[in-house]
């Protein structure tokens, strides 16, 4: 194996701001900072964090400033639109709208969409609570399976949309957007995307997809500097009242009444979060920089790694969806025939300085249909992960699933946490 395949496929692809951490364990030392909670939310590139030291100096009011700095970051904004809708090979008279996060922005298009939405059940709940006219079609043990129930549910009774997550934060299974999207239309329908753990790992390209609206999150993908982007048609936004009612989203006002603007502005009122939405862009270019190729075979590479290794622990069970699945992001949610996975999760950071996430992971529904433990334990992989990383939490749930924690652990109202904890706390204020 060359030095540059040893990279791709074993080493970390990015540089991110987290590499190389050290974090305290019990009884004392330090250890390097094994990151496998990137699903929730990743740490920032470098070349973001460093775009947002250069954009800073000219922080200022934006669309309404005369001054140099209001200009430059006037511009920096609508050339952020302009990056993530080529990032993701949007329609030419598509809005991009940017907003807090994929939640946000999903309640966002549920404000405007002028009938009922179908969901599945496997979706996060920002992709299954703010729909107000909402209809739930539960997944079957197939990909095959599971379309034709969506196509019989939409056949029966007409939709205004179809909303599906474009891979599932719980196995990392990926949908087939295409066919969904074939499938949606036909029926009359449009198709939304809630697309917060597929953007950061597989190119999306909504025009070739057929997705009429697309959602994600900057924090998922990098940039966790609190922005979000909705990206679709333009007429169900324009049609609709404003989502918050305020300055920059109006044309005039008057004491009887105003004239709100329409395009993407129309639901931006406010202040919007600059540095957020220049780390994004800055974000979607530098996973442009790396490529799609290298990515994806980074990330298939140790995501075989992670599964393998898993079949060799004890007592766990792998969860999964679906039967058919034939593609799957960086992601592994297990469940123990026994024991509690919250004090797994617990004992790996406090004993080995590997963050994992514990719980249902806001996919309440899906979770209790594929799983058969009242919690799992999910280990999520990005960029920045390595074949170390992996082999790291192999070892270490091994050892604790076989042996045990090597300290005492409590378990109070806000999960499990060391019975004696003598890591220094870190003050970040």
């Amino acid at each position: 194996m060359t030095a540059t395949e040893e990279r791709t496929t074993f080493g970390p692809l990015a540089a991110l701001a987290d590499a190389g951490l050290e974090v305290p364990v019990l009884g004392g030392g330090t250890v390097r900072h094994v990151n496998l909670d990137i699903a929730a939310s990743a740490p920032a590139l470098d070349a973001v964090v460093a775009h947002v030291a250069r954009v800073l100096p000219y922080y200022a009011s934006v669309h309404r400033g005369s001054g140099y700095p209001s200009q430059a970051i006037t511009a920096l904004v609508e050339e952020a639109r302009v990056t993530v809708a080529r990032h993701i090979g949007a329609r030419d008279d598509d809005l991009v709208v940017f907003t807090r996060n994929t939640t946000d922005a999903l309640n966002l298009l549920a404000a405007v969409v002028p009938g009922e939405t179908v969901v599945l059940d496997l979706e996060h709940h920002a992709n299954l609570l703010p729909w107000r006219a909402r209809r739930v079609v539960v997944g079957e043990r197939t990909i095959a399976a599971t379309l034709e129930a969506l196509d019989a549910e939409l056949a029966a009774r007409p939709a205004a949309l179809l909303s599906v997550t474009g891979a599932s934060n719980v196995t990392g299974e990926v949908l087939p957007i295409d066919a969904l999207a074939r499938l949606a239309h036909a029926r009359g329908a449009r198709l939304a995307v809630d697309a917060a753990q597929l953007l950061p790992h597989r190119r999306v390209d909504v025009a070739a997809s057929g997705i009429d609206y697309l959602a994600f999150s900057g924090h998922k993908a990098y940039a966790p500097f609190g922005a979000g982007t909705l990206v679709g048609r333009a007429d169900w936004l324009d049609q609709a009242p404003p989502y918050l009612a305020g300055g920059g989203a109006v044309e005039s006002v008057r004491v009887d009444g105003s004239a709100w603007k329409t395009g993407a502005e129309r639901h931006e009122a406010g202040t919007p979060n600059v540095v957020g939405i220049a780390a994004i862009a800055r974000a979607l270019v530098e996973l442009e920089r790396l490529g799609d190729a290298a990515r994806h075979e980074h990330e298939r590479a140790l995501t075989a790694r992670l599964h393998a290794g898993l079949v060799g622990v004890p007592g766990v069970r792998v969860i999964t969806g679906f039967d058919d699945a034939d593609d799957r992001l960086g992601i592994a949610t297990i469940e123990l025939e026994r024991g509690s996975v919250g004090l797994v999760a617990a004992a790996l950071a406090a004993e080995h300085g590997i963050s994992v996430r514990a719980g249902r992971f806001c996919a309440h529904p899906f979770f209790d249909r594929v799983a058969t433990r009242a919690n799992g334990l999910r280990a999520s992989l990005g960029a920045g992960s390595s074949g170390d990383d992996v082999d790291r939490f192999l070892e270490a749930l091994a050892r604790l699933v076989t042996d045990g924690p090597a300290h005492a652990y409590e378990r109070a109202a806000g999960g499990w946490s060391p019975l004696v904890d003598d890591r220094p706390r870190l003050a970040l204020g």
